[in-house]
């Protein structure tokens, strides 16, 4: 649904759940909206695709990701590109599933090419585990760790002949913001323009900082085709950089915290504090699409995610007096899990 001027109209004759058309040039599902390391039953955690032009590149890996995927018709050989907006455990616990079960694939089963992957470097934090001395491992690291901790798997299917090594799988990257940013651990989101993180014949992404408490670095991805563009927040309190990233964008992919809903939670007031300081409250949400000038804006990585504790229609509510109040001429959409969004080039370009 669409909400925009303090009234909800339908923005797509038809959005139903796992409806993916491989002829749709372009397309945006959202494979699981919850917000927060908490898992629930009734929600997925925060994981994103877009297809362009039969290319699938996913945005987070959190909880049940793989089976989403799957769940929303998309496959496997599709799958160009893993994006990962910053390393906690919400954002990337299914990361390494991806091609840990498609080494046990074959064929139409399993990657038809290595799937490249995006994600924070290190920056030479230190590590609090005991056990665990030195810097935090980046996306590059951290993979090379999972592939060591999973090795069982793979070993026995290799020495079946049924199986692969799942490095093998993937080309990773570590993506760490260029120097004239002037951003450190204790400086994580400066004001700064986009840079450029991949580019091909299809897409060109590109990325800013966002502040998201002590994690450094936090992304924000904006995927740029001939068909629109879209950008990701990930995790992020209010900042230029969103704005700056998201100028023009034809779909901007937000996160959104309902604070109301936080003292439902029985959390210690020491959580609810730090949760407020480090995500975007939704009523903030028309503001920001407004002065980005962004054409839709689509609500997700939702803060409680629970339904029980926030309904839809809080949300719903929420989102229709954040847009009234900023004067948002765009529609915004409300998130769900497996809502599949062919974007038509009038809400994209």
């Amino acid at each position: 649904m669409a909400v925009g001027a303090g009234a909800a109209t339908p923005l797509f004759a038809d959005l139903p759940a796992a409806s993916y058309s491989p002829d749709s040039p372009l397309s945006l599902h959202l494979l699981g909206t919850n917000g927060g390391p908490a898992p629930l039953a009734n929600r997925y955690g925060i994981s994103s695709a877009l297809v362009v032009n039969g290319r699938t590149y996913v945005v987070d890996c959190g909880r049940g990701a793989v089976t989403q995927y799957m769940r929303a018709g998309l496959s496997l050989p599709s799958l160009a590109g893993i994006f990962l907006t910053h390393l906690h455990a919400d954002h990337i616990v299914d990361y390494y599933s991806f091609p840990l079960l498609a080494a046990g694939a074959a064929g139409s089963q399993g990657f038809r090419d290595p799937v490249d992957v995006y994600g924070p470097g290190t920056a030479g934090i230190p590590s609090l585990l005991a056990g665990a001395p030195g810097p935090l491992p980046g996306t590059v690291e951290m993979t090379r760790l999972a592939g060591m901790a999973y090795a069982a798997s793979p070993t026995f299917f290799m020495s079946e002949h049924t199986g692969s090594d799942p490095a093998s799988l993937l080309r990773v990257h570590d993506v760490l913001p260029p120097s004239s940013a002037g951003a450190s651990a204790r400086n994580t989101a400066p004001t700064m323009p986009p840079f450029t993180v991949m580019e091909n014949d299809d897409v060109k992404v590109t990325a800013v900082l966002v502040p998201h408490g002590a994690v450094f670095p936090a992304y924000a991805y904006r995927f740029d085709t001939d068909l629109g563009s879209v950008v990701f927040s990930g995790d992020t309190t209010p900042t230029p950089n969103i704005i700056t990233l998201s100028r023009d964008v034809g779909v901007l992919v937000h996160e959104a915290l309902y604070p109301g809903g936080l003292a439902e939670l029985g959390l210690p007031q020491a959580l609810i504090d730090h949760i407020l300081a480090t995500h975007t409250d939704v009523s903030d949400l028309g503001r920001i699409a407004a002065e980005a000038g962004a054409r839709t804006l689509v609500a997700t990585h939702l803060s409680p995610g629970h339904p029980d504790i926030v309904p839809e229609s809080t949300w719903r509510r929420q989102l229709s007096d954040s847009a009234r109040r900023a004067d948002f001429g765009g529609s915004m959409l409300m998130g769900s899990d497996l809502m599949h969004v062919p974007l038509p080039r009038r809400l994209t370009r």
